[in-house]
């Protein structure tokens, strides 16, 4: 008998509710690759994804801005059982949306995916192992109710509504257009305009190559600098191998080769900051020119304190020296009718302003969690794993690295969750619940990042513990041995039977 797919019926209206053994939510990167894994690893479990928006995708279904891209290569960005075909290594937005759509189309996905349904608040009962999931649905917002005995959140982490705007002095007397790139117009013509980028993240050294090559100008204005490197837009040596080896073979092979690349980049980055602070700075000014001032690519943090900005090719540095673009590191003092006064007197002249100013952290986006009657504050909560929460049960999340490509950590996640859903299967249990049960375990920030982003979000955030299994770590060679080898039964991870669950209905 399967423990978690029992039909259960409403209380109030005495019919019968659908119930699913697993619930994806979210039809983005990483909700596509967990249903892959779902339907491969747990095969006599019925799943569907419910996807918010009428669009499967996630980011690269939403942004549309000028030149959007991966911040990092697609051997490692892409699945790992779903090899990454095109020429460019560092692929545009287009590229990796067909990508992600021709996966779920190809292991049949796409027909398991149900739009318009958004995930409003789920309620765990123990007595009867299940998830009572609220959702609303379509333009009316009719609210229908399923029951899942797992949940797998594959929402990303900020809020797909708005992004961060900060508020600034004479914001209306601006005449031109501002535009935030979560909301980019689908017209918006900027041909021989004058653009101001505010910001210094990746979505801002993005834009401002891309858009310089129609605008008048491109000015970047940041805060503070960011760390900045150039990096081939294609992978000769991934492009040697598909000519000499089976295309599979030949995508694992490169896939590994760019994780320890990656790895071994970040761990010089963290221990040797400097040195690997001058190789940056020999790089910039190769590309920029003896005369150039560096001051606005050197940061006042160390490496990766902030995610460092990828820039395939040296596109943003090519702008900057044609003359298309410039940079500008200052403070706003405020908007005027026709640009932006700087602290320190100079004016940008703006037909354009882009507020690159970051997103709004949203973890799960939004939804209500109740566990027995109580609501589920999360900030009160510990990670297991990076995955799950302390007190939480028969529920993970997809959160990538900061430090690497995404798909690295959500692809490992996914293969715990089939492996947890197996284990409990096969030995009768019916929730799982991660408790603290060792008081030695201290709590500590979720992420050790800087970012602004990071920082506004950090009061609401579940917190990590200072030791594993509550220590995120931000390697993937350390993640694959604890989520793909580790054994289940940690002792930290505690296992029920549900009497009222396992009773068989007649």
């Amino acid at each position: 008998m399967n423990l978690l797919s029992s039909m259960p019926i409403n209380e109030k209206s005495g019919t019968l509710v659908e119930h699913l053994d697993v619930l994806i939510v979210g039809a983005g990167l990483s909700g596509i690759g967990g249903a892959w894994y779902v339907q491969t690893h747990c095969p006599g479990k019925s799943y569907a994804i419910l996807e918010g928006r009428n669009a499967s995708g996630g980011t690269w279904d939403l942004f549309r801005y000028p030149g959007i891209r991966s911040d990092s290569d697609m051997y490692t960005l892409g699945y790992s059982f779903q090899p990454w075909r095109e020429a460019k290594a560092i692929a545009d937005g287009p590229s990796i949306l067909s990508y992600i759509r021709e996966t779920a189309r190809e292991h049949g996905i796409d027909t398991r995916i149900r739009y318009d349904h958004r995930v409003r608040r789920a309620t765990w009962s123990s007595d009867h192992a299940r998830w009572t999931v609220e959702v609303e649905t379509g333009v009316n917002k009719e609210i229908v109710t399923l029951t899942c005995g797992f949940i797998y959140l594959c929402t990303g982490y900020y809020d797909y509504e708005s992004g961060y705007t900060p508020e600034w002095k004479g914001f209306e007397k601006f005449q031109g257009a501002v535009i935030h790139p979560q909301k980019w117009p689908e017209n918006l013509d900027y041909t021989g305009k004058k653009v101001v980028v505010i910001g210094s993240g990746a979505t801002a050294v993005t834009l401002v190559p891309s858009m310089s090559t129609k605008a008048a100008h491109v000015t970047m204005l940041q805060r503070s600098p960011s760390y900045v490197a150039s990096l081939p837009s294609k992978d000769k040596i991934a492009d040697w191998l598909r000519g000499h080896l089976p295309g599979r073979l030949a995508y694992q092979i490169t896939r590994w080769k760019n994780v320890m690349v990656a790895m071994t980049l970040y761990s010089v980055a963290r221990r040797k900051p400097e040195f690997f602070k001058g190789l940056l700075r020999k790089a910039a000014r190769r590309r920029l020119g003896p005369d150039y001032d560096l001051s606005h690519f050197t940061p006042s943090y160390e490496p990766w304190d902030q995610r460092l900005c990828l820039i395939p090719d040296g596109d943003l540095f090519k702008a900057i020296k044609s003359g298309k673009a410039s940079m500008a590191t200052d403070h706003i003092d405020e908007f005027t009718a026709t640009g932006i006064r700087l602290q320190s007197g100079k004016h940008l002249n703006a037909d354009i302003i882009v507020t690159a100013t970051g997103l709004n952290v949203k973890i799960m986006n939004g939804l209500d969690l109740f566990v027995d009657g109580d609501r589920v504050d999360l900030s009160k909560t510990m990670t297991y794993k990076g995955m799950m929460y302390s007190d939480v049960p028969n529920l993970a999340s997809a959160l990538g690295y900061t430090n690497a490509s995404w798909t690295l950590k959500c692809d490992l996640t996914a293969e715990f969750v089939c492996r947890l859903v197996n284990h409990m299967d096969t030995r009768g249990y019916t929730h799982c619940t991660p408790r603290r049960t060792d008081p030695s375990v201290t709590e500590e920030p979720a992420l050790n990042f800087t970012s602004g982003y990071v920082l506004r979000a950090l009061p609401s955030l579940p917190r990590q513990g200072s030791r594993k299994p509550w220590k995120l770590n931000q390697n993937y060679a350390r993640d694959m041995m604890s989520l793909r080898y580790s054994e289940i039964e940690d002792g930290t991870l505690e296992f029920t039977r549900s009497a009222a669950a396992s009773a068989p209905r007649v």
